[in-house]
């Protein structure tokens, strides 16, 4: 399962699909809004994506995580639209038998997602003021 979502991700439900009888490891990251940056405090971020090239990405991502590794089950959701602290911004999960593919697994997706998918995010300062951040990107 791979999405772009403007929904509140429900970490326990992609916790639940996860679940594998075969699988002995579940490895689960998530990002979430923390409330500070180096210019000082953080009220929320609004995430922009382009959509389809995103979802386009995803899917190779997820593929290359099963060439890749030996794992039973990978899930992969980002939200957009404008999240408050604390709000988890992106899941990634693996169930494997082992936990080293789950670990290997999971890091890769999570790496690339950030460094291939046109996701932009702006971050609204208790100030007042907003600023776009520059994220790390290589070309597909």
């Amino acid at each position: 399962m791979i999405s772009i979502t403007k929904d509140v991700i429900d970490q326990l439900k992609i916790l639940d699909r996860l679940k594998d009888d075969s699988s002995g490891a579940v490895v689960f990251f998530t990002g979430s809004v923390r409330n500070y940056n180096s210019k000082g405090k953080i009220e929320g971020i609004f995430y922009e994506a382009y959509q389809e090239m995103v979802e386009e990405i995803l899917k190779k991502i997820e593929k290359e995580i099963f060439e890749n590794w030996t794992i039973k089950k990978f899930i992969a959701v980002h939200r957009i639209g404008y999240l408050n602290v604390g709000e988890i911004s992106v899941i990634v999960g693996v169930s494997s038998e082992h936990r080293k593919e789950a670990f290997e697994a999971c890091s890769y997706g999570i790496d690339n997602i950030k460094k291939r998918c046109p996701i932009w995010k702006k971050e609204k300062m208790q100030s007042g003021n907003s600023e776009w951040v520059e994220g790390v990107m290589i070309s597909e």
